[in-house]
């Protein structure tokens, strides 16, 4: 009986593909990323604010300085999505490299995205939102738990979510408040929620088409500056 013929040598693996997708070669790619803010980030943070400001006509109640920011956001006692967090959006021409161990956080892996553009994004200030890495801050969502009674789980409220006015509507801002109802399902939580001003009817069509309740039924109740301190003094 003839002996077996030797098995023939493994096929070497293909080398990776570095082209970009069919898809993104059809137009202009744009590399996206969502990361958790650190207390480096708190400049970009704080010009971010102030545009959000200027965009909801609320310029004369912005009062926050980077310093009240670095104090309040990123003390050693605030540990994200236990306590107040910032998830940053950013945006590369180039693909962004696998996070590092030592830059992860146990409970939030960054997360890329590609997006194809028909035509590239004129960023007027690319250079004073350039973060570390050389990738350039688009965006932001700022928020932090609450509780629900009638649930009996916690949830998270977002306080704030602002995208740049040069990248808009390119579903930026979905990506980043999808983060977050993604980290509220990890966590086992019951819902997110957050306000809107009634005259933006562009913002709330788009949390309508997500599948977002308006809930035109409830009324917010604010107490702050005078009236606030007035209970500080109050026998």
């Amino acid at each position: 009986m003839a002996a077996a013929a030797p098995p023939p040598p493994p096929t070497p693996a293909p080398e990776p593909s570095l082209a970009l997708p069919e898809s993104a070669q059809l137009g202009h790619p744009l590399f996206t990323r969502i990361r958790l803010g650190t207390a480096a980030d708190v400049p970009h943070i704080h010009k971010l604010i102030h545009q959000m400001a200027v965009f909801e006509r609320l310029t004369h109640l912005f009062s926050a300085t980077e310093s009240s920011l670095a104090a309040t956001l990123f003390s050693p006692t605030t540990e994200p999505f236990r306590s107040f967090t910032v998830l940053l959006l950013e945006a590369s021409p180039t693909p962004f490299p696998d996070p590092s161990p030592s830059n992860s956080h146990p409970h939030f892996q960054p997360l890329t995205r590609l997006v194809t553009l028909d035509r590239p994004i004129e960023d007027p200030e690319r250079d004073t939102f350039r973060s570390l890495d050389g990738a350039v801050v688009v965006g932001f969502v700022l928020f932090f738990p609450n509780y629900s009674t009638f649930l009996g789980k916690a949830g998270f409220y977002v306080e704030d979510l602002f995208v740049r006015e040069c990248y808009r509507r390119r579903g930026l801002g979905r990506m980043l408040l999808s983060a977050v109802a993604k980290q509220a399902v990890k966590m086992g939580y019951g819902r997110v929620e957050w306000v809107v001003l009634d005259w933006n009817v562009n913002a709330i069509s788009f949390y309508q088409e997500m599948g977002a309740q308006v809930l035109n039924e409830w009324r917010i109740c604010r107490l702050t500056g005078d009236a606030l301190n007035a209970y500080g003094h109050a026998p």
